[in-house]
């Protein structure tokens, strides 16, 4: 038997306006139904009925005025909250947010599904507007088309030649991408990292905030927005970041971490480490870019003194023991371990290493990625590591006192063990250890060299100038009464085509402390930091910025850059 069909009260409503006879309403209504089409819609594509009609009837019988589309400034920015599939599906436009509340244009106010469906991906109370259907689907249609081709104002040349995906097959293309796919898109990310990449970035920031989409990049240890998208771009550059990085596109509540992959050439790729945070107006993504090359530096580019080099150099091939790097996140204290290890590599070692994540591969190297989600925490990872017969083992970073105390167990049972922690400079290092609570004899036992960094902006050689100051003001900055007389000339930045506001590169500035016998003594009868630093300053050890003002002096960067860096 054949279910009769209920007449929506909007059909009624045109059989009482005397619009539509009951016949042709029950038959437009099951027509509309089985070709997927709102029932408004049908009425205006099959010529049934005119919009304005529909409109008219439809304000008097909810009681709803009707809205003119014509006279609004399109914001696009509203377009962007909701996927053009839901769009187009419901026949329904998000036209505006106010606060938490999202206003949706709408032919036919009793599609209630419409307002559910974007209640529920927008996480925003819906609004329905009454408009007339011609002009929403005309302001639809520009609308999207807007979106989706305002990103061409963007691309700045051709990226035909890059390949992208996910990271562990560069060449792969993730199919379920295919509705994110946009040309458009994929070419102005393309080309955002690719002048990212050139410009020697470190990171790029894509940032959507209510009016704008802002994109940052960080050169050199300073952010400097490189280009502003229209923020109804936002969803798409986020979804299409999130293919390429094996992420949930569906899921925008939590954060998520991920990697990728460009390759610029056949023999050149670049590894992405992608994260994403949800903001008050989507999504927040920053990439941090790692490029396996700056591992391979080698040490003599790092910017240690000959007499830090050589003292880094021989305790690291020592057969036991443990070195510390300490220093603020950014400091550069990965390259500095990756240095180590890479001159460490060889046929005859076995390397091992638990980081958090691993930030570049190492051919001949074991790495090896924390999870404590499943309980491989650096604890355990270690542990594993002591049961395969390792020479050298890296820890990404020292967090608790379990892996503390393994850690100088190992090193003092005849293995060198790199590791690093976040402290201002060496000899607070070891009193950090000793509040974790390891014994004052172990740390003094184990620990054979801790380097303490930063990184500051290194001056550009085409565009950099002397700056005059006085002798009162360069003893203030600490520069000795002998260092002046001899002739001491620091230079400033000024800014040209070839650098970035006076600055080109960066320069390690390092404090390398050996731990002496007498260092030792100190740790062990419970002495604090200011002691050790004392100690360290009476062995003729430079501190950081007694290091930093021997590149001010050579000229590598500017008395600014070395305040900014490294505070008294």
């Amino acid at each position: 038997m054949e279910t009769p069909i209920r007449l929506s009260g909007l059909a009624r409503r045109f059989i009482s306006d005397g619009l539509l006879s009951e016949d042709t309403a029950k038959a437009a209504q099951q027509k509309a139904k089985e070709s997927s089409q709102a029932f408004v819609s049908y009425l205006v594509n099959q010529n049934i009925l005119d919009s304005k009609d529909i409109a008219s009837s439809a304000s008097q019988e909810f009681g709803v005025p009707l809205f003119d589309l014509s006279t609004m400034n399109m914001d696009l920015s509203a377009t962007s909250l909701i996927d053009e599939k839901l769009i187009r599906q419901h026949n329904a436009l998000p036209l505006y947010q106010h606060g938490s509340r999202l206003y949706v244009a709408m032919s036919d106010p009793t599609n209630l599904s419409a307002l559910d469906a974007f209640q529920f991906n927008s996480s925003l109370a819906t609004q329905p507007i009454l408009v007339d259907e011609v002009q929403l689907s005309t302001t639809m249609e520009q609308a999207l088309d807007n979106s989706a081709n305002q990103i061409d104002d963007f691309e700045d040349e051709e990226f035909n030649d890059l390949e992208m995906g996910p990271d562990d097959d560069p060449d792969e293309v993730n199919d379920s991408g295919k509705d994110v796919d946009e040309t458009p898109i994929v070419r102005f990310i393309q080309g955002i990292l690719t002048t990212a990449i050139k410009a020697g970035a470190s990171d790029i920031h894509f940032e959507p905030y209510e009016k704008v989409y802002r994109i940052r990049t960080r050169i050199d240890g300073m952010l400097h927005e490189v280009k502003t998208a229209p923020i109804s771009t936002a969803g798409r550059i986020s979804a299409r970041l999130k293919v390429l990085s094996r992420l949930n596109i569906a899921e925008r509540r939590v954060p998520q971490d991920g990697r990728m992959r460009l390759k610029l050439s056949k023999t050149k790729t670049i590894d992405f480490r992608v994260n994403t945070c949800p903001t008050l107006f989507g999504e927040k993504i920053v990439l941090r870019i790692l490029d396996p090359t700056s591992a391979q530096l080698g040490i003599d580019v790092l910017g240690y003194e000959e007499d830090q080099k050589k003292i880094f150099m021989e305790i690291m091939h020592q057969p036991y023991g443990m070195v510390l790097v300490t220093g603020p996140t950014g400091s550069g204290k990965t390259v500095s371990l990756y240095t180590a290890l890479n001159i460490l590599n060889t046929d005859d070692r076995n390397i091992s290493t638990a980081e958090d994540p691993a930030e570049i591969s190492l051919d001949g190297i074991n790495q090896v990625n924390v999870n404590p989600t499943v309980g491989l925490t650096f604890s355990a990872a270690l542990k594993a590591f002591l049961r395969q017969d390792p020479d050298i083992i890296m820890v990404g970073e020292i967090r608790d006192l379990e892996t503390a105390e393994i850690s100088i167990k190992a090193a003092q049972t005849g293995h060198m063990v790199f590791s690093t922690l976040h402290t201002n400079d060496a000899p607070q290092t070891l009193t950090r250890l000793a509040n974790m609570g390891v014994p004052p004899f172990n740390i003094a036992s184990a620990v054979s060299l801790i380097i303490a960094q930063r990184l500051g902006r290194r001056l550009c050689g085409n565009c950099k100038t002397r700056e005059d100051l006085s002798g009162d003001t360069l003893l203030e900055e600490g520069f000795s009464q002998a260092t002046i007389d001899a002739g001491l000339t620091i230079y400033k930045a000024v800014g040209c085509e070839s650098c970035t506001k006076g600055y080109k590169g960066r320069v390690g500035i390092y404090q390398v402390m050996p731990i002496s016998e007498a260092m030792g003594r100190i740790i062990m009868d419970g002495g604090n930091s200011m002691e050790l630093g004392d100690q360290a300053k009476a062995e003729g050890i430079a501190d950081l910025r007694e290091s930093g003002l021997k590149k001010v002096a050579s000229g590598l960067t500017s008395l600014e850059e070395l305040n900014r860096v490294i505070k008294e």
